[in-house]
Order: structure tokens, then sequence, then C-alpha cells
């Protein structure tokens, strides 16, 4: 074996506990996985068709790095039909591979060596690791249970110093579905504007939301558009999580150096994925509101069901498609407690700990799964707890 040793920049960065529970599920019959965040649905008929097209006509070739022009076109006119925004489709938006490398980009692209990065803790996972490796220092900032789930303006601006450079927000939240309110979204853009942070607003889960909430895009507030990247995905709205496709708004300035990371990175964007992309945001969105709908019915079947099951408390979320439940009752580790409904009750959640140090003492169970497979989960999940309590 050659002396070889990973690069000092990966010291840090852990294997995500998603991915890892996700693959052992595949290792056991007869699991129900409800560790991943993807929608059970096909994406509507006429997107696929339209795919299927562009790959008949030969769009298999490289495109632009910022993306199609069609594509980029449709996303502006999303930007100002829904929140009142304006942005340049030439400069001022950029199709990436899903949110998760827009995110990466927006870090690898602003965040200097040393520069301090806030982000939400529990958070979804790839924001640490996307600090670390831009050479930032991730500073969490805590989301308590007792508080919603939501950040206090305290915990947050106690937490900002002089190398403060960028604020990560993530509404609806992963993993504890919690969404921020008016008052809410409008006093961390103030933090914002008063201390000189530029703001990754994680929105891809702006269209699942329940019982009347709303979604406040962050680059909407005063002062803010031009600070603001605001990543979205098509991932999570039409269930289209294997193309790969998001997209980043910004101002210019801040658009163009990710541009250029973005350029290097992958090139550009599968041509025929934009084309699907293109069909999903120009065509009929009653697939939307009929699948939150019946992801509206699953959640509140999980809702009644997790909390009748001894040892859990769990808060109704108002968005995307987790629970987060306490489960300090049962006093063993998150991991230990994903691994015991893994292995004695074949169903397959993530460990709150994967999702940052307060997240320890909870589970995240996605109800992005059938009805029917929910039904059994809860039922194996109250076996397997009850045993666990004769057992103590």
């Amino acid at each position: 074996m050659p002396n070889f040793r990973a690069a000092e920049r990966l010291k840090n960065i852990k294997r995500s506990g998603i991915r890892r529970f996700f693959a052992a599920a595949q290792e056991i019959p007869d699991v129900i996985n409800l560790s991943v965040g993807e929608p059970d649905f096909t994406p509507p008929r006429p997107v696929l068709e339209e795919a299927w097209r562009a790959i008949l006509d030969g769009k298999t070739h490289y495109a632009p790095t910022n993306g199609i022009p069609e594509l980029r076109e449709a996303l502006v006119e999303k930007a100002y039909k829904d929140y009142g925004l304006r942005y340049d489709p030439d400069s001022e938006v950029l199709v990436t591979v899903g949110g998760t490398e827009a995110i990466f980009l927006a870090l690898l692209a602003l965040v200097n060596p040393g520069d301090e990065v806030l982000l939400p803790n529990p958070g979804f996972v790839c924001y640490e690791p996307g600090v670390l490796l831009a050479g930032g220092v991730p500073v969490s900032f805590p989301l308590l249970e007792d508080n919603g789930f939501k950040p206090s303006i305290e915990s947050v601006t106690s937490r900002v110093t002089e190398r403060s450079r960028v604020m990560i927000v993530n509404s609806p939240n992963n993993p504890t579905g919690m969404v921020l309110s008016y008052n809410e979204a409008t006093a961390l853009a103030k933090v914002a504007v008063e201390r000189d942070l530029i703001v990754i607003s994680d929105e891809v889960y702006e269209k699942i939301l329940y019982d009347g909430t709303k979604h406040y895009c962050m680059a909407a507030f005063p002062g803010m558009k031009e600070r603001t990247l605001v990543v979205g995905s098509f991932s999570k709205t039409y269930a289209m999580t294997g193309l790969r496709i998001g997209y980043i708004y910004g101002p210019k300035e801040l658009i163009s150096p990710i541009w250029l990371v973005h350029q290097y990175l992958v090139a550009c964007v599968d041509n025929f994925a934009q084309y699907a992309a293109l069909a999903a945001l120009k065509g009929p969105q009653d697939f939307v509101e009929n699948m939150v709908r019946e992801f509206d019915r699953r959640r509140r079947f999980v809702f009644k069901r997790i909390n009748e099951i001894e040892g859990f408390k769990c808060a109704l979320p108002k968005g995307a498609f987790y629970f987060f439940p306490n489960i300090k009752h049962f006093q063993m580790s998150s991991e230990h407690f994903a691994d015991l409904l893994l292995k004695e009750a074949r169903v397959a959640t993530v460990p709150g700990s994967t999702f940052g140090s307060y997240g320890e003492g909870y589970i995240r169970i996605s109800y992005a799964a059938a009805y029917e497979q929910l039904e059994e989960a809860m039922d194996r999940i109250e076996k397997t707890v009850k045993k666990l309590k004769i057992a103590v």
C-alpha cells in the first residue's frame, strides 16, 4: 500500500448519518425506510414526457454553465410571482446540481479560512461539512424544543463576532419541520442587516406547508435582497430527487463567484433534466397541491400514533415531511435508539445527533412514505418499545 492519507480538510468530516441508516436499511429484509427525505411520488407525467422528449431530441450534450435560458427565465418569473422579487436571468440565477450543491458552492465561493458561519443546530447534515471544507468555522445556534425549535434572537446575536461572515437560515426546517413566522423571519433579517452578514436561505421545502402556514422568503425583507442567496430545489416540490435540479438566486456580486466554482466543479447540470424542471414549473401545480394534501393526512396520522406510544413526546410540524420526536425517556443515545428500531422493529429512522449536538435525545422520522407503510411502522415501533420497557 502506498504512503496514502486523506487530505487534512477531511479530518473532521463524518459520514452522513442519513446515508448510513439508509444504506443499512438496504441490508435488512422487510425494512420500512423512514430515514431518507424523499417523496414517494412519481413526478407529473408531463414532466417525465418532457424529459424523454428532450433525450430523443438529442438534448444530451453540455448545457450553459448557469442553466438553459428557458429555465432561468421561468425561475425569474417564479421569484416575482411568489415573492415580488426581480432577478436578472443572466447574472442573478444559477441552476445547480440540487440544493445541496448550491449550498456548497455558496460556502466555497464566499467563505475565507477562519470566517465564522452561523448555522442552526439541529440542522441539515450538509451545513457543517460545507463550512469545514471551505475552511470556515461553524458556529451553531440552538433550535430548542421549548422554543418550538425556533432560533431565539439572543442565541443568534450572542454568537456574532467580528469574524462572522455568513448565516444559514432554513425554513421550513429539516429535521424539525419548524417554519419561521413573519416576525421571527423579520428579526433574523434585522440581525443580518445590522451585523452585515451574508445569508444563505435554504428554502427547498417552501411549498410543503400545513394548516394555512405561510412561508416568507428571506430575500424579500428590507435590506436583504442584496445580501441573501435563496436556495431552492425541484427535488421535494416535484418529487424529482434523482434528477438533481436545484437553483440559487442572488445579487450579481454574490452569484458571480459561485458561478465560477460551479463551472469548474460540474461544468453544467444535466441538459435533459433541466427541460423536465422547466415542464414542472410551467405545468399545472395541482400535483404539488395533491401531494401536500396527502402528506398532511400522513402527518396527522403519525402525530396521533407517535404520541400514543409511551415514552415519545412529539410536536406537530408545520412544514416539510419530518417528525422530530423526543426520545429522552428511553435513556439511551439517539444513535443507539435508531439502531434498536432498525434491528428490532425493522424501521429505519435517523438519530437526532446526526443533525448536531442539540439533536441528541431525538430521532427524525420521515413521513414521505405510503400511508400503509406508516401504519405498519408505528405498530412495529410500539411493539418494540413495549419490549424495551419490560426489559428495563
